[in-house]
């Protein structure tokens, strides 16, 4: 019989000056986002013996900022398996080198499918927890779905077309050789960074200053990109807070030489606005105009009641790698 696989895996790295959102600024959301996916595909690819393909990113919090430099510490830790799922539980946390003394700066819940060789989904060697910190942690996980399913099936049923009047941006470019993940499409983490850029343009156009990601939903990836596919991002203003913007955004791609576009992944991220302290500070209110202005905006804060549903994640430890 095989060696049970590791459950648990972190990556150690420093931060450095081009994972920054501005020459001297800190470490961009999307980066971390990058970095997430990373250690969440080591951790799924060592469980499942192979390949394997992210199709969910969820409640990602962004707690402090992390600054180039810094020591970062990326822990994906497996916490429940479904027929081919695998939900993988990451926390980044970050240390001066001087002082070696880590904080949390972000943590979500990451979900990969394995993949056979003929791109279809394969069964994964189930995970049985035998201790009570080990028991809590997958019933986090699997409390977690049912709202999850909630939230996929309102946002689903929105309309994004242009008769919103919501401000918005758009970005278009190639998907190059560079953004290649081991499966031969473009990297989830690398799709999570343009999402992330996109929301950015969006809310900085809003504000008129700084902001930074503090919050992003979920992200759910319906197809893979392909290297050479065109992408396209589309990013819209859906509702406003005291302090923060919401952002949905829409990522499509497809062959450039026909122009036929397929959805391919799509997100909430909630941006803040931050004076040059970094300090929370006031965003005018966007009101909305039209049906579908009106639509989204109230959809925008039905999630957020849903989101207050979700479970905390309990406080556990495995044993690391």
């Amino acid at each position: 019989m095989s060696a049970t696989p590791p459950r648990e895996i972190t990556l150690r790295f420093l931060a450095s000056p081009t994972d920054a959102t501005t020459l001297g600024g800190a470490v961009r959301g999307g980066r971390l986002l990058s970095w997430i996916d990373k250690a969440a595909y080591a951790c799924a690819a060592a469980w499942s013996g192979g390949y394997s393909v992210t199709v969910y990113v969820g409640n990602i919090t962004f707690t402090r900022g992390i600054e180039p430099g810094d020591i970062v510490e990326v822990t994906a830790s497996l916490v429940h398996t479904g027929t081919s799922s695998m939900h993988i539980a990451c926390t980044v946390r970050s240390a001066d080198p001087y002082t070696g003394v880590f904080t949390v700066a972000s943590d979500c819940l990451v979900i990969f499918v394995a993949m056979g060789e003929d791109n279809r989904p394969r069964p994964v060697r189930q995970w049985i927890p035998d201790n009570d910190a080990d028991r809590a942690v997958e019933a986090y996980a699997t409390s977690r779905i049912p709202v999850r399913k909630r939230i996929e099936s309102a946002m689903s049923t929105m309309t994004y077309s242009d008769a919103g009047t919501a401000p918005r941006s758009q970005t278009r470019f190639l998907a190059a050789p560079t953004d290649v993940n081991w499966g031969g499409n473009a990297h989830g983490g690398r799709v999570m960074e343009w999402m992330d850029e996109s929301a950015y343009l969006t809310a900085a156009r809003w504000c008129g200053g700084r902001c930074v990601s503090a919050y992003v939903g979920g992200i759910r990836f319906y197809a893979p990109i392909h290297i050479g596919d065109v992408v396209e991002l589309d990013a819209r203003l859906i509702h406003t807070g005291k302090q923060t913007m919401h952002i949905s955004v829409h990522v499509r791609a497809g062959d450039p030489h026909t122009g036929v576009l397929r959805d391919c992944a799509h997100s909430l991220t909630i941006v803040a606005a931050v004076d040059a302290d970094g300090d929370a500070t006031a965003v005018r209110r966007w009101i909305p105009v039209t049906d579908e202005d009106i639509a989204l905006e109230r959809h925008a804060r039905d999630l957020v009641a849903l989101r207050a549903k979700l479970p905390r994640r309990p406080l556990h430890s495995v044993a690391s790698v």
